[in-house]
């Protein structure tokens, strides 16, 4: 990690992390309006300008109609309304580019005036490889629904959103860093116990929201209406039947998803409780709990979206709150493991 502290270097990580939080949610609009596959290529250049003219809207809407999607979902589709969805994709792509611009830009300027030394160059190098990393996995994930069936594989969804959310992982990271300082991973700071409790709360929200990617590509939100009984039952049979149904199964994938949040709603008590004990400052005590009511408020969320039957509104809410809570649980990770480092000073 770097070691110079600079607030202009700071400022701009935070807002790049939003950008990329903002590029989530709107990737989850794109998904739940079923616009993801209107744009048939990927033209880095050429694709930043729409079709213009009546000519060339007719040439963009054939190329969809040779797709699965129009064939067996969206025949009857009028150019009006296609015009909708190749919009709300597109934005999707411009939005991605202008964040692509927003990271080289400021981060070549830095490179160049010295305020980030060279030597200190990887961690932002690495954004730089993540961010083209998810850009090549969205545009790898849209081709997989191209060719015989009219959806993406979710699987390349969920690695999209994963590589996603370790570009704003790494971002807001190494932002906090800039606020609170760098961690000298030379030196083997030992681990507390609230330190290791809010790793592993970590690694849990990850599980959760892999799960969720996966629930989100299979469309497994709409396999029960009910809440909090699955079919009519609380353990619907044949769930875990064969190890393959944790990764194919819609069924099982989403009920994974429902209940493996509420071990997060227990967890974050817990690590609240050893942070009293240890008497930590009063700042994260008060945002432990805060952080509760934000899990308590995904799950509302995620009942609301199933009993709402996937509304959009409902649904997209429950994502961008994921995201808050993602960050929420890096900047509680990093904060402890900032307080490990001053005390073994």
């Amino acid at each position: 990690m770097p070691e110079t502290k600079n607030t202009a270097v700071m400022n701009w990580l935070f807002i790049f992390t939003f950008i990329v939080a903002l590029l989530v949610v709107f990737g989850g609009f794109v998904r739940l309006t079923r616009s993801g596959l209107s744009i048939v290529e990927w033209n880095p250049i050429s694709g930043v300008i729409p079709p213009i003219g009546q000519q060339a809207w007719q040439a963009e809407f054939a190329k969809y109609q040779d797709t699965p999607e129009y064939q067996q979902i969206n025949s009857e589709m009028t150019l009006p309304e296609y015009q909708f969805i190749f919009y709300m994709e597109w934005i999707h792509r411009i939005i991605a580019r202008l964040a692509g611009l927003f990271y080289a830009v400021p981060v070549f300027y830095f490179l160049i005036k010295k305020t980030i030394p060279i030597k200190e160059f990887r961690v932002y190098f690495l954004m730089g490889m993540l961010f083209i990393a998810q850009a090549f996995m969205g545009w790898y994930m849209v081709a997989s629904g191209l060719v015989d069936r009219p959806a993406v594989s979710h699987f390349r969804l969920t690695i999209h959103l994963l590589f996603a959310l370790s570009l704003l992982a790494l971002a807001l990271w190494t932002a906090l860093g800039h606020k609170y300082g760098f961690h000298n991973t030379s030196n083997k700071i030992k681990w507390t116990l609230p330190s290791k409790l809010a790793s592993w709360s970590m690694a849990l929200l990850v599980l959760q929201i892999t799960y969720g990617g996966m629930t989100a590509g299979l469309k497994a939100g709409h396999v029960s209406e009910t809440w909090p009984l699955m079919l009519g039952k609380w353990i619907p049979p044949n769930l875990f039947k064969s190890w393959i149904n944790l990764f194919e199964t819609p069924q099982t994938i989403v009920f994974i998803h429902r209940w493996l949040a509420w071990l997060g709603l227990i967890a974050v008590p817990v690590v609240y409780y050893f942070v009293k004990k240890q008497n930590y400052p009063p700042d994260i005590q008060k945002g432990l709990l805060w952080l509760t009511g934000i899990v308590a408020l995904q799950i509302a969320l995620g009942v609301l979206t199933i009993l709402s039957y996937v509304n959009i509104a409902v649904a997209l809410a429950h994502q961008a709150n994921a995201l808050a809570l993602f960050a929420l649980a890096i900047y509680f990770l990093h904060r402890f493991r900032t307080l490990d480092v001053s005390r073994n000073e």
